[in-house]
């Protein structure tokens, strides 16, 4: 199995980065795989498979790298570079660009395990890598990324919640399938077979994406090592939260989709992130919601939780018999699993009793 040794000041020093680059490289395989586990990855592959499957028909080279390169069990290096925190995707892409021929067809003979095909061993890989992501970011990614940022952020804001509470372990173990927490300093990246790595001494980052792949990458001369893990939430075309009309008729569509949000307790920075609205206005909303019964409010360390009361469970009930699930259209039918919020109070809650 391959496993790294991580001491305590490279875990302390670790953070999360959103990297678009990232997101981008997990949406060409969630493409290339087609497969869906849920029906919103399903609705999302029926919408923009075609095109991609278009594109790739038209270069047959970049079908055949992504199948090699990004499609086994193996990712080619040059394909997924350990993200710099605050780059864009442009300086991100740049990397892929500036890899020597040479050195992209060794990184797919290694995913490969063994030589390539003629029409790869001819080709200027970087530049077909980085046209087809290139293609994948303007045309899929970028017009989505306001909503796929806010999921990252708010699995990011629910992570670092947990790192507080539960320690790195807990997180650790829960980032992707086949990682775990050995103890010893110990954590067993994936289960295949590779000489162990230790980390001291260098800069260990962790970037969510929301397709639901993940893989580690490393830039041993930089000493620079990412996990990248999937958003404990799904892929789908789904824009803003879906609200009835009576329900925001009745509550203002703001107030409603914070309402609706809370199907487990949720921090105001959680719920700024998930919603995008400010901090003032979230406060604004939960005051009122708190005030009216619909949601009530409790203590987690130094955070403060808000979470929907019987009245308020009851409210969406009925509002919802005749539209169908709240849950299955909000951000993409979206939830995240982690229990805990970013450290420390709130600044716009209200404080509690």
């Amino acid at each position: 199995m391959g496993w790294w040794q991580l001491n305590a000041d490279t875990l302390a020093a670790g953070r999360f980065v959103v990297s678009e680059l990232a997101e981008v490289t997990a949406t060409l395989q969630f493409l290339q795989r087609g497969t869906a586990a849920n029906p919103a990855e399903r609705s999302w592959l029926d919408t923009h498979g075609p095109a991609y499957r278009e594109r790739i028909a038209r270069d047959p080279v970049a079908g055949q790298l992504v199948r090699i390169g990004l499609g086994g069990h193996w990712n080619a290096d040059f394909l997924t570079p350990t993200p710099v925190a605050r780059t864009t995707f442009a300086q991100e892409l740049d990397r892929v660009r500036a890899t020597s021929p040479e050195g992209a067809r060794a990184d797919l003979e290694v995913a490969r395990g063994g030589p390539l095909p003629a029409a790869l061993r001819d080709a200027d890989l970087p530049r077909c890598a980085a046209d087809l992501l290139e293609w994948v970011w303007v045309h899929l990614v970028r017009p989505d990324w306001p909503r796929r940022s806010r999921i990252v952020e708010a699995d990011i804001v629910a992570r670092a919640g947990q790192v507080s509470r539960g320690g790195w372990a807990e997180v650790l173990q829960t980032l992707n399938p086949g990682m775990r927490w050995l103890g010893g300093s110990r954590l067993q990246v994936n289960p295949r077979d590779y000489p162990p790595r230790e980390l001291a001494d260098v800069t260990l980052v962790f970037i969510p994406v929301t397709p639901r792949k993940g893989w580690v990458s490393w830039d041993a001369a930089a000493q620079r090592y990412a996990i990248v893990y999937a958003c404990s939430g799904v892929l789908s075309d789904a824009g803003r939260p879906v609200v009835p009309d009576s329900l925001g008729h009745l509550l203002g569509p703001a107030r409603a989709g914070v309402l609706v949000l809370l199907d487990r307790p949720r921090s105001t920075t959680e719920l700024v992130a998930l919603t995008g609205q400010g901090l003032g206005s979230v406060g604004r909303h939960l005051r009122v919601l708190l005030n009216a019964g619909l949601v009530g409010r409790r203590r987690s360390g130094r955070s403060v939780l808000y979470f929907r009361t019987e009245a308020g469970a009851v409210l969406l009930r009925a509002q919802s018999l005749s539209c169908g699930s709240f849950s299955d259209h909000l951000w993409g039918t979206y939830s995240l699993t982690a229990e805990y919020p970013f450290p420390g109070r709130d600044p716009g809650a209200p404080a509690p009793p």
